[in-house]
């Protein structure tokens, strides 16, 4: 019996809601997780995390493995315990991180130089899989090979190839029985290529499929077409998880495809540039018209943020380079998001999905945050 695993609640057309079974509860989908990269949400703390109505976060492997290294982490009670957070957590295997740094890629693994002393570091499957048994998230992905796009398609289609030999490699590796290995679906974007790599990931058994290698160069219509092919392919009765999606557009046209679960830095990311994500379209506070505005950021958002403070006041903290900006504007952005998908889902059984999008981005483009 897998330790994860996914139940449909309602579906509007291919969107879907659900329930994600966890050793540490159940959440329902679509669901957004906040990127605790190096076990911490940047500016917030698990509090701040269960007051925007966070269930799932996650924490990256490649930075965890550096600093303070999982063996450590493992030694004082893995990472639930380590950050303070009873809820659910996935881990990413660092494919992404490592595709950042220039690897060079080998059929045993990967090597790269460390960004905190540039020692030279090689990750293998195994070693990936081992990583995370060490953290002991509920959901540990695979390791899987990256490509930026654009790129040759023979390229894309070798490196399929590989991520699905690693893959069975990290199926091997496994032996946590009360975690779950989700795989991960390459193949750039080209339609054909998703289609092979879903579909032979998928007869791999693995209980979650994760769809990367999106979000690092394509355009949105080539990552709908990527996804409609993924899907496609995937079994019905697990869950899919667009890997580094966060902004609103992306998110809707996701899940309207049939994708459940998503994390991504950029809600949290904007709020240390000053910028704030709204219902009424996303806006910068370094802007002077913030500068003599009483009202909070959304007159809509319950966040603790929109109801004790001005625009004008987050504006100053901004300008003045106060840190107190940070947590304040992330609290904020991560509400946004997280009530979207929240919203999302209750569109979803209300079999009103298709207007609530078209609501949305009416709001949106209305020139009035």
């Amino acid at each position: 019996m897998n330790a994860v695993s996914w139940t449909l609640q309602s579906k509007d057309g291919e969107a879907r809601s659900g329930w994600l079974d966890t050793p540490h509860g159940r959440i329902p989908t679509p669901a957004f997780m906040p990127v605790g990269t190096r076990a911490a949400v940047k500016a917030v703390d698990s509090h701040d995390l269960v007051g925007v109505g966070a269930e799932i976060v996650l924490a990256n492997t490649y930075h965890l493995m550096l600093r303070p290294g999982s063996s450590r982490i493992e030694a004082l009670g893995g990472l639930h315990q380590f950050m303070a957070w009873d809820g659910p957590i996935l881990t990413d295997s660092g494919g992404f991180q490592i595709f950042s740094l220039e690897p060079v890629i080998e059929e045993s693994g990967a090597r790269f130089r460390s960004v905190y002393d540039g020692s030279s570091v090689e990750l293998t499957p195994e070693d990936a899989v081992r990583i995370q048994e060490d953290l002991a998230p509920d959901i540990a992905m695979a390791l899987d090979v990256c490509v930026g796009l654009p790129a040759p398609a023979d390229l894309v289609e070798a490196e399929l190839e590989r991520t699905l030999r690693w893959a069975e490699r990290c199926l091997r590796a496994h032996t946590k029985s009360d975690q779950a290995l989700f795989g991960i679906v390459q193949g750039g974007v080209d339609p054909d290529l998703r289609a092979k790599s879903a579909a032979q990931t998928a007869a791999l058994g693995f209980p979650g499929f994760g769809i990367g290698g999106l979000s690092v160069g394509e355009g949105r219509d080539e990552r709908r077409l990527a996804l409609e092919a993924s899907f496609a392919e995937l079994p019905g009765g697990k869950p899919r998880y667009v890997m580094g999606l966060g902004d609103t557009d992306g998110l809707l046209e996701a899940i309207a495809r049939g994708a459940d679960m998503f994390d991504c830095v950029l809600p949290t990311r904007l709020a240390r540039h000053g910028k704030v994500l709204t219902r009424g379209g996303d806006f910068s506070l370094r802007n002077a018209e913030s500068e003599s505005d009483d009202r909070p950021i959304d007159e809509n958002c319950v966040c603790h943020t929109c109801r004790t403070h001005s625009r004008g006041y987050l504006r100053h903290l901004v300008r003045v380079k106060e840190l107190s900006a940070h947590r304040l504007l992330t609290i904020h952005n991560l509400r946004y998001t997280l009530d979207l998908v929240d919203a999302a889902r209750q569109a979803i059984e209300s079999g009103t999905f298709s207007d609530f999008v078209g609501g949305v981005a009416a709001t949106r483009s209305s020139g009035s945050p």
